[in-house]
């Protein structure tokens, strides 16, 4: 198992080089976007309108964190992982827009794996329980997109630096760890009960 120390955004060799159980640690910008968010970008993709931040190279983190209003900006009270499984069905609108990496929890499906295959994405699982230890690896809150829909929906841009540690959990090889527990869970239960 290897560590990656990544700076965004990240090439598509960078995340081929990628693993399941390696660890990354990330630099540079994150978005984080929930259900709310991945509709938004829907919906200005639709209208054929820009979108308000570039997402080629960069991350995706499922959650909804606590920021709070300070002088000039934001700041970062915690942050950690929300269910990645929600947002299966924009796996392949965030594999066409490049967005290289994605951060959440318990995994994703068949779609997902599809499209990480197809557009050389990795999804890299941060440790539920752990939102204050994430939230120290964010710099700067630089910019906030659709906060009308809540502070947890909206899409929330980080700088970062060594944020992590995240374990890569669903590799662009098609592998998934989530599928190799299911199958070794599924097993035992078969030479249990028969």
């Amino acid at each position: 198992m290897n560590v990656h120390n990544l700076t965004l955004p990240v090439s598509n060799s960078q995340v081929e080089l990628m693993e399941i159980g390696d660890t990354v640690y990330l630099t540079g910008t994150i978005y984080t976007a929930r259900d709310m968010a991945h509709l938004e970008i829907k919906k200005l993709l639709e209208k054929g309108a820009p979108l308000p931040a570039e997402l080629s190279g960069r991350a995706l983190f499922h959650a909804g964190p606590v920021v709070r209003k300070i002088d000039g900006g934001w700041e970062m009270i915690v942050i950690g992982p929300t269910t990645s499984i929600r947002m299966e069905p924009h796996s392949k609108m965030a594999g066409e827009l490049g967005v290289k990496l994605i951060i959440g929890k318990g995994g994703m499906g068949d779609e997902s794996k599809a499209a990480f295959k197809k557009y050389k994405q990795a999804y890299l699982q941060a440790a539920p329980g752990c939102a204050v230890q994430l939230a120290a690896g964010v710099t700067k809150v630089s910019n906030v997109f659709w906060l009308e829909n809540g502070m947890p929906e909206a899409m929330w841009q980080l700088e970062v630096e060594k944020f992590g540690p995240l374990v890569v959990t669903m590799d662009a090889k098609g592998n998934s760890r989530y599928d190799d527990l299911k199958e070794t869970a599924t097993n035992t239960i078969k030479e249990i009960y028969g």
